[in-house]
């Protein structure tokens, strides 16, 4: 009892979140998700199929953080630090 207790912290509601009224959920990307983890990451299914959601998004970059492009002082820093060869 008190093992699968500990199991479930930290899962969430294993319904999930409650739908937005008047919202359908959308279906989970299942082609993309697969591609990514057997064809790009190249997993042993039975890894793949192992993961949890969050290791997953962990492994696809889910987590990493999100900029925008370099700014011009940035980029011009780095065009003097790696020139291009003539």
């Amino acid at each position: 009892m008190r093992a699968a207790a500990a199991g479930a912290i930290g899962r969430g509601d294993a319904a999930g979140p409650a739908p937005i009224a008047g919202q359908d959920p959308s279906p989970f990307p299942w082609g993309p998700a697969l591609h990514a983890g057997l064809c790009l990451l190249r997993l042993d299914p039975d890894i793949f199929w192992g993961l949890s959601p969050r290791e997953f998004a962990a492994m696809t970059g889910a987590f990493a953080p999100r900029g925008g492009p370099p700014q011009r002082a940035e980029l011009n820093a780095l065009m003097a630090r790696f020139p291009d060869e003539a």
